[in-house]
Order: C-alpha cells, then structure tokens, then sequence
C-alpha cells in the first residue's frame, strides 16, 4: 500500500522530541535567551542565572576576542573565502591555524572543519572501507553515531566505559578483521558531553599492547580545557601519543564555529581529499579563521591557564555541592554537571517552571532520546565566567526545589508536561 510521506509525518506524534512540541517550543525546546553571553542573560523577558551554554572558558565575550572578530569581520565580511577548500576556499590563514592546532596537540598535521558535527560524521566515512571493523562506546555522541550509521562493515559496541566489555568486544573485531583483511578503529570521546564523564582512554589506550587497531576521540568538551594545557582529555590520561586521530571542535571552549582532525601527517592529507562534507560544501569564512587564531593564542597562554583553573575551582565547588547535599550526579569530572531527578518528565517540567520563573536559575533540561529512557538530568554547564555566588545561589536553589519534589508539590500527569509554548 502507497503512503504519502507527508501524510505519515502529519499523523505521527513528531518524534521522541517533537512529541512535546505543542507544549514546549520556545521554553523547553528553541527557548530564547538574549542578552550578552554569559552568566546573566534574559530568558523571556526575565533575568535569569544561566548555566547552559558551553563557553567554558568565557571567550565568548573576552575583549580581545571581541575586537579580534569585530575587525576580521570589516575586513573580509562573512563571505570571503567562496567554495570549498579544495577548489576556491584556500587561504594562508586556514593552513596557518591548522599548522598551530597540530603543534598544540603534538601531531604532525591537522585538518580544519567548516562545522565540527559534519566534519566528524566525514573523517568515519572516509577512514573505513567494508573490510574494516568499527569497535564505539554506547554512549557516543550522535554526530559519532551518524558516522557509524555509514559504514558498511561491521561495527560492534562496548558498554559504556566498561573496559571489560571494551576488549570482550575488541578482541572479537580484531579477530574479524584479520580475517576480512582490514582493520579496526575504536571510537570513544575524551568528555561526554551530557554527563560530564570522562573517557577511559588510559585504560583503552593500554589495550595496543595486546591488540592492533587504531583511536579516535571526540575530545569537543576536552579541547583547551583538559589536561595541564588545555591540549584535551589525551593530555589529561597522558596518552597524546596513544591516541591515533584527535578531534576538536571550535564551538565549546573557543566560542565559535568549526572544528579539527589531527593525527599522521599522510592520513589527514587522504582526509583532505576525500572528505565529502568539506570537499562539497564552503570552507570556514575567513573572519571565523582569525577569529579561531586568536582564540587558539589566548588557550595556549598564561591566560588560558589562569581561566582553566578558574573553571574548574567553579565546576568542583559546584560538584562537591551537589554531592555532600546528597545529589546523585554521576561519575562527573569534567565541565557538565549532571543533577539527576527521580520523576517523570512531567515532574520535570514543573521543576524547570519553578527553577526559572520563581529561582531564576535556567538550566537546560534533557530526556530520551538524548539521554537513556527512564533518567532526567537537569544539566549545568560551568564556565569561567561564573562566580562562587552562583554557585552557592544554584545549590540552595536545588535543595529547595528537591525538597518540594519529596513533599510533592510537582506531582500530576507523568505523561504529560506544562503547556509553556510561547505562542
């Protein structure tokens, strides 16, 4: 029987997350927030203390930053270069910052992404061919899974940061591989991102000594935060050298857009040539390159140093918080702080009402499919631009909040949320 697929998606419910839209767009889902970007911003008119965006290091508004992009921009406007890379998007500039982030990550060659999510799913696509195997946590991020999806070999993943399960799994793709004649490529991230959890990449990495394969982190929450240099969560494990391919992207710690592979100096050349999203599609606008060189400088200095410990004296303050009040926030460590609630995700809704409109307090609420059915995480994103006030503002808030949540004060339709769409 022919069905229309217009006429299927207008009968559909719009997804696990679309499901909500009627009652959630413009306050849970596409909410605005206005205003200089930063601790302090407006949400729907209010003054809110915001702790969902990923500037962790504060760079959004650094002044330098802020005339580094203001002048890029008069001078070459948002068009310049036209095309792709490889065709008419060429400048000694995008050659120039990939010369510096591979010298800053300690691998011979690096390849700049005009956006980090396609520039990922692109570097999958293009290392694996149907002989080779693809071994990945199960809690990768989607763009990671996007690039799996692709393959069309066999792929096989590991319970997440399960080490146990990571060789029962490995042990049988490297078995399969030798047999097909390929390879295997193992991928993981060094932060992950929802949780706040890092990688087992120490543990992953000491594997090579009993098995062949290859790699490649996703380390967008782990560039210019992790480690003693902001090099990522490879610096932190001490593995750099372990780690085959290392991602980062441009959008958490440096506030902008893009992203990049670096690794062996002929793979990212092959890279160059035959990554789909990069090879058909614009190169990054000039003003965004400067801009990214600018920032990249500001990583690697002093002062990069001196914000990295500013964030992390706020995010440990704000974990150890949560932790000795009895909040249950997982194995976190890095920037994202995971405040998990027994409730449904109607109880959720409520609570958000309530932290937002009576708390002032806006944080980013999160169920499936982004995170696993059955959990709902009000997630904080910690930068260096909070204060030790806000901190101390967010746990009372959450202790008066859960306090309502035991006496049952956001009880009633569990399948159902408050309708909050802003018409």
């Amino acid at each position: 029987m022919f069905t229309d697929i217009f006429d299927r998606i207008r009968k559909s419910a719009g997804g696990p997350i679309g499901q909500y839209r009627e009652k959630a767009e413009g306050y849970f889902a596409f909410p605005r927030l206005e205003g200089e970007l930063g601790p302090n911003m407006k949400f729907n008119g209010q003054d809110v203390l915001c702790w969902s965006l990923n500037n962790y290091l504060g760079l959004a508004n650094h002044p330098e930053i802020r005339k580094a992009d203001a002048e890029a921009a008069a001078k070459w406007g948002l068009a310049y270069p036209m095309g792709s890379r490889m065709m008419t998007g060429q400048t000694h500039l995008h050659e120039e910052l990939e010369r510096r982030l591979a010298a800053f990550e300690k691998k011979e060659a690096a390849f700049e992404f005009n956006f980090g999510y396609q520039g990922i799913v692109s570097t999958i696509d293009s290392l694996v061919c149907r002989h080779d195997v693809i071994v990945y946590d199960a809690e990768d991020h989607a763009c990671l899974l996007d690039g799996i999806r692709l393959h069309v070999g066999s792929k096989y993943k590991f319970r997440h940061n399960d080490i146990k399960d990571c060789e029962r799994v490995l042990a049988k793709a490297c078995e399969e591989a030798e047999k097909k004649g390929g390879g295997v490529l193992l991928i993981t991230e060094g932060v992950f991102g929802m949780t706040g959890a890092l990688g087992i990449l120490d543990q992953i990495a000491a594997l090579k000594k009993k098995y062949k394969f290859r790699i490649m982190i996703d380390d967008a929450h782990g560039f210019g935060v992790m480690g003693e240099h902001g090099r990522g969560t490879s610096e932190h494990f001490g593995v750099m050298d372990e780690v085959d391919l290392y991602i980062g992207a441009y959008a958490k710690s440096m506030a902008s857009i893009g992203g990049f592979v670096a690794g062996p100096k002929k793979v990212i050349n092959y890279l160059r040539f035959n990554m789909r999203s990069q090879i058909y599609a614009k190169s990054l606008p000039m003003a965004l390159v400067e801009g990214g060189l600018k920032r990249l400088e500001i990583i690697r200095s002093k002062e990069g140093d001196e914000l990295r410990k500013k964030l992390f004296t706020i995010t440990k303050a704000l974990q150890d918080g949560f932790r000795n009040l009895g909040f249950e926030i997982g194995p976190a460590e890095a920037c994202v702080t995971p405040v998990q609630i027994k409730g449904g995700v109607g109880q959720a809704s409520r609570m958000a009402v309530d932290l937002r409109e009576n708390y002032g307090i806006f944080c980013s609420v999160v169920i499936y499919p982004v995170i696993p059915k059955g959990m709902v995480i009000f997630r904080i994103i910690s930068t260096a631009a909070h204060s030790m006030e806000d901190v101390e503002r967010t746990l009372k808030a959450f202790t008066e909040v859960r306090a309502k949540l035991d006496a049952g004060y956001y009880d009633g339709d569990e399948g159902d949320i408050v309708d909050m769409a802003v018409k």
